[in-house]
C-alpha cells in the first residue's frame, strides 16, 4: 500500500476513533434525565446496559490501540477491543446468579416470617407490613414499596402484582401467586401452603448454589484460558516477532482472524455450558399483554 494512502492501522484507528464517539454519545444521552415510562423496568435496565457500555468503550479503544501498537495486528487489536465489550455479557453471568439466590433466600425467610404472623390470627394485609423491616436486603426495598401501596389502600391483589414484577423472578411468582390467590378467595389453609412453599424455596435455593459452584469454576477457567493466551502472543511479539512475523502480511492477518474465530466459537461453548436456564415466569402484569 502505498505511503500516502490508508494503512490499515489508520483505518483502524479512525474505527476505534468512531466508536469512541458513539460510546460517549451514548453515555450523554443517558445521564439526560427523563420523565419515567409507563414500562415497569425496562428502561432502568437498558439505561444500565447504556451506561456499563458507555464506560466500556474508552477502555476498549486504549486495549485495542495499545496491542496495534505491541503487534501491528488489526484483527487482534479489534477482536480485543470486542472482547471487552461484551466481557459483561460474557462473564457477568456470576453477579446476577449471587442476587438471584439471595433474592430467593430472602423470599423463603419471608414466608417462614409471613406465616409465623398469620399464626397470630392477622390479616395479609397487617401481616405484610409487620414482616418488613426484618425481612433481607435483597427483597426489602420491594416489601418496603408493597407495604407502602397498602397504606394507600391499593387492592391486595394488585399489590401484590406489583410486587411480583419488581422482583421479576420465576421462584417468587410461585409464592405470590398464592397469596393473591389467597386474597382473592379468603381460603383456609394458608399456613400450610407457605410452609410449603418454603420448604420448595430452600430446596431451590440448595439446587441453584450447587449449580452455581460449578458455573464460577467454568468461567474460571474460560477467564484463564484467555488471560494465558493474550499473554502468551503478546509476548511473543515483544520478544520474538521472527516467529509471529507471518501473521503481520494480509494472508497472515486472514488466518489470524480464522484461528480467533475458532477461539471465539470455543469460548461460547463454554460459555453456554456454564449457563443455568431459569424458568419462564408465569406471573405477567396486565402492562406486558398477559393477564395474571
Amino acid at each position: 500500500m502505498s505511503g500516502d494512502g490508508l494503512t490499515p492501522e489508520l483505518l483502524l484507528v479512525i474505527l476505534l476513533g468512531a466508536i469512541s464517539a458513539g460510546g460517549v454519545a451514548l453515555l450523554v444521552h443517558a445521564l439526560i434525565p427523563r420523565e419515567p415510562s409507563a414500562v415497569a423496568d425496562a428502561p432502568s435496565s437498558l439505561l444500565d446496559s447504556v451506561q456499563a457500555l458507555g464506560r466500556r468503550v474508552p477502555v476498549a479503544v486504549a486495549v485495542g490501540l495499545l496491542v496495534l501498537l505491541v503487534t501491528r495486528w488489526v484483527i487482534a487489536a479489534v477482536a480485543l477491543g470486542v472482547l471487552i465489550l461484551i466481557w459483561d455479557r460474557m462473564f457477568g453471568g456470576g453477579r446476577e446468579a449471587r442476587q438471584s439466590v439471595a433474592r430467593i433466600d430472602a423470599m423463603a425467610a419471608w414466608t417462614e416470617s409471613l406465616r409465623d404472623t398469620i399464626a397470630g390470627a392477622v390479616g395479609l394485609e397487617q401481616a405484610i407490613p409487620a414482616t418488613t423491616h426484618a425481612a433481607a436486603p435483597a427483597i426489602r426495598d420491594e416489601l418496603q414499596a408493597l407495604s407502602d401501596r397498602l397504606r394507600v389502600r391499593v387492592p391486595l391483589p394488585e399489590a401484590l402484582q406489583r410486587f411480583a414484577d419488581e422482583l421479576d423472578d420465576s421462584g417468587a411468582d410461585l409464592i405470590i401467586a398464592a397469596l393473591i390467590l389467597n386474597s382473592r378467595l379468603r381460603g383456609p389453609g394458608l399456613r400450610e401452603v407457605l410452609s410449603s412453599l418454603a420448604d420448595s424455596a430452600r430446596a431451590e435455593l440448595d439446587m441453584r448454589q450447587r449449580v452455581n459452584a460449578g458455573r464460577r469454576s467454568t468461567e474460571r477457567s474460560v477467564q484463564i484460558v484467555i488471560g494465558v493466551s493474550v499473554l502468551f502472543v503478546v509476548l511473543l511479539a515483544l520478544f520474538n516477532p521472527e516467529y509471529v512475523e507471518p501473521y503481520d502480511s494480509p494472508v497472515g492477518q486472514m488466518v489470524l482472524a480464522v484461528v480467533l474465530g475458532f477461539f471465539a466459537a470455543g469460548i461460547v461453548w463454554l460459555r453456554r455450558l456454564s449457563t443455568f436456564e431459569v424458568p419462564a415466569r408465569f406471573l405477567r402484569s396486565r402492562s406486558t399483554g398477559v393477564r395474571a
